[in-house]
């Protein structure tokens, strides 16, 4: 359906739910009217009948009750009221207490028998609902009410005073006023969808035109110049500005489709150079692209595999074949399962690590389609990538260690350079007097020595003696450690477990020095008391070690410096402690990590894989 059809059909439907309401709430108004008016007629009418019954009942020498109730006059000053209503279909004279006999009634035949119970009618008019009201009149069934009146004397009730109440007379005079509201309506609607097709005729003319053009964008077949189609000023024609942004739109999208056809083309020529096989299959299982070294594990060439099925691929008597074929059956993936491989026997392993993960909505299917991508990756290449990967991570360690060495030896070459200039200035001017400047020269030289000797030894290979360390108990044991000197320092220590029987293999001595660098560290950062936590967590494959004080924190500025070599922020302190630190949490594989809020205190967290 067009745009145009679309917002013609839908004013129609406006126009008609409006009428519609419209008339609802008119012939609802009207109804509640119809009521209340109804209501105090009647009530009117039965304080006349009372008055009547009162007057009759007071005459002197009378009969018996029942003979005087019905008295001819009575049941006569009754029918003319009843004729004053068009809706009170009976009065009569009801027995008290129950039951209820007809003592008299304008109905003749109904004297005698067993009166009927209906609603009471005041409170329906005060307490039903519209549409119970609605209900009432148009259903076909009548339905009576009745509105009592209790006659007595002293508080002690005699018989009551009823009026029977017959709807149907109001349904008849709300019937005029429903044709009427119906009329109104057709007429109103007719109106509306006359309006509608000549506001669609005056006005769509140029939506039509702007959705010709998003048509052209849809199929990427957009040119600009449609745009001059559309009359009138940009500048105050909100129709002409939404042309002229569509235009727009269109030679943007020619050229995010340029754009789009440049990626392809590069991550086809990036996934061609991927160790791993990696195969997309459609819905019906067949295969829609192929990339990386496809031809190394399946032996052909991608542009043969194009749309094969997948049993042609994978046979499903293999191995992989029936694993990825239950994969695209249960919709379950799978993560570098290790399956036997029986490749081409050119270099292909005997074991392969097979993925598969199910893609939702490729390119080309309905919205409901799905489909899954089938990788196969060859596991001593990523073993050798792995160790590759770590020996870069320690070389990138290393420098982030050693960083500040040049600086401690830069200085003591600087005072060496400085002082050798002063002694040749003496000694050309002919003062021998280079005591001094030899002095320093050779203070700075020792200095220079044990700076050398103090990186040679930090850097010297250390061969680890690791063993299975239970982390809940190591824990306990730093903080044991710890607590002496924390004490002397109003520091509560506080260990926490929450690593169960978990073990890290780690060489003790050296974890154990890591850590108490950290805890004096944290002890020296709260001069003036506060808290040390140290707690263990599991969490997944690996164990986390939390070393939490209140003390000062790191200032921003210096977050970057503090692992470095011989870097220290302390008074006569040494800046190899958190060097060695860092460097014996590499050794075990492991990682160190901080956050730090000045004045609130500092977090350090070292992770280190469980040991299997």
């Amino acid at each position: 359906m067009s745009l145009k059809a679309k917002l013609t059909v839908g004013s129609v439907l406006l126009a008609t739910l409006i009428v519609t309401l419209i008339s609802a709430v008119d012939l609802g108004s009207l109804a509640e009217f119809q009521f209340a008016s109804t209501l105090e007629r009647a009530e009117l009418i039965k304080l006349s009948a009372t008055e009547a019954v009162k007057d009759t009942l007071n005459r002197p020498r009378q009969p018996s009750l029942q003979e005087a109730l019905r008295d001819p006059s009575l049941t006569e000053t009754w029918l003319k009221l009843i004729g004053q209503s068009k809706t009170i279909s009976e009065i009569a004279v009801i027995s008290e207490p129950p039951p209820e006999d007809v003592l008299a009634s304008t109905v003749a035949a109904h004297i005698g028998s067993r009166a009927h119970t209906n609603p009471d009618f005041a409170r329906f008019v005060k307490r039903a609902g519209l549409w119970d009201k609605l209900r009432v009149l148009t259903n076909r069934d009548t339905q009576y009410f009745q509105l009592d009146e209790d006659l007595g004397s002293g508080g002690v009730v005699y018989f009551k005073l009823r009026l029977i109440i017959d709807p149907t007379f109001l349904r008849n005079d709300l019937g005029p006023s429903l044709a009427d509201n119906a009329r109104i309506a057709v007429f109103s609607v007719a109106g509306a969808v006359l309006v509608t097709f000549l506001f669609s005729a005056v006005a769509f003319r140029k939506l039509g035109r702007i959705g010709r053009m998003l048509d052209l964008v849809e199929r990427g077949e957009f040119e600009p110049e449609i745009a001059a189609e559309i009359p009138g000023k940009p500048a105050s024609d909100e129709l002409s500005i939404i042309a002229s942004k569509v235009s727009l739109l269109g030679q943007r999208l020619r050229g995010a489709q340029f754009e789009v056809s440049d990626l392809r083309g590069n991550i086809d020529r990036l996934l061609q150079d991927l160790e791993d096989a990696v195969l997309l299959f459609n819905r019906e299982r067949r295969l829609v692209s192929a990339s990386g070294s496809v031809t190394r594990f399946l032996g052909r060439e991608r542009a043969e595999l194009h749309g094969e099925p997948l049993g042609e691929v994978f046979p499903e008597d293999t191995p992989v074949g029936m694993l990825v074929a239950e994969a695209a059956e249960t919709g379950h993936p799978l993560r570098n399962r290790r399956v036997p491989w029986f490749g081409n026997g050119n270099g292909t392993p005997a074991v392969v690590l097979l993925s598969v993960d199910i893609v939702e909505s490729l390119p080309g299917g309905s919205p409901a389609a799905s489909g899954f991508l089938v990788r196969l990756r060859d596991p001593e290449a990523q073993r050798k990538l792995g160790r590759e990967l770590q020996t870069a991570d320690r070389l990138a360690a290393i420098s982030k260690v050693t960083s500040g060495v040049a600086h401690e030896v830069k200085n003591p070459l600087n005072a060496i350079l400085l002082h050798v200039e002063v002694a040749k200035a003496k000694l050309a001017k002919g003062d021998t007097d280079v005591a001094p400047q030899m002095q320093i020269i050779a203070s700075e030289i020792l200095r220079l020595d044990r700076v050398v000797r103090t990186f040679l030894d930090f850097t010297r290979p250390v061969e680890l003696n690791l063993t299975a360390v239970p982390l809940a108990g190591f824990v306990s044991e730093i903080a044991e450690l710890a607590r002496p000197q924390a004490a002397a320092a109003g520091i509560q220590v506080d260990a926490r477990q929450d690593a169960g029987g978990v073990e890290v293999r780690a060489d003790r001595d050296l974890l154990k020095q890591a850590l108490l660098n950290l805890v004096v560290n944290a002890i020296e950062a709260m001069p003036e008391g506060g808290a040390l936590t140290i707690a263990a967590v599991a969490s997944g494959d690996s164990a986390e070690i939390r070393i939490t004080d209140t003390g000062r924190g790191i200032p921003p500025e210096l977050r970057e410096k503090i692992f470095r070599l011989y870097y220290t922020t302390k008074q006569g302190g040494s800046g190899i402690g958190l060097a060695m630190t860092f460097r014996i949490v590499q050794l075990h594989d492991g990682t160190i990590d901080f956050t730090s809020e000045p004045g609130k205190g500092t977090t350090f967290l070292i992770r280190l894989p469980i040991a299997v």
